[in-house]
């Protein structure tokens, strides 16, 4: 089967590297599109009690993740079509995305840790609601 459309969750981790790889060799046979999507750090879990820097430290935390979809963009050496910077629940944001943009591969990293922790729990359920074919990815 051919994929035409692949959205790739990733990390502000250097495994994402090799996730937007596994996309690149998918996509490029056929010359298809790539979406990248990530969640947004919520620096208020870090330290509740410096409510007055967290709108700053928002601000920077977005910029950070910003600058490294581009680096994943800039380093496929394949054209990244869309990147997304979602909050909240990964896998409402996938489940929208695939519905709207007519993606035809999810790909997700099983990893133990953090975000790729909530990435395969968004996988699971993006398999469980959709018809959407996902790929899980080992980052061992």
């Amino acid at each position: 089967m051919s994929y035409t459309h692949v959205l790739v969750a990733v990390a502000v981790s250097p495994e994402s590297h090799r996730l937007v790889e596994k996309a690149v060799s998918i996509v490029r046979p056929v010359n298809g599109r790539i979406t990248l999507i990530t969640l947004a750090s919520d620096p208020e879990i870090y330290n509740q009690f410096a409510a007055p820097m967290m709108e700053n430290l928002r601000e920077l935390m977005l910029e950070e993740t910003q600058l490294f979809l581009a680096e994943l963009a800039d380093k496929a050496g394949y054209p990244v079509a869309n990147t997304v910077i979602a909050t909240g629940e990964l896998s409402e944001h996938i489940l929208n995305l695939c519905g709207h943009q007519d993606v035809d591969l999810v790909i997700c990293g099983n990893h133990n840790q953090g975000f790729f922790n909530k990435a395969v729990s968004s996988a699971k359920a993006v398999i469980a609601s959709s018809k959407i074919d996902v790929l899980l990815v080992p980052l061992i």
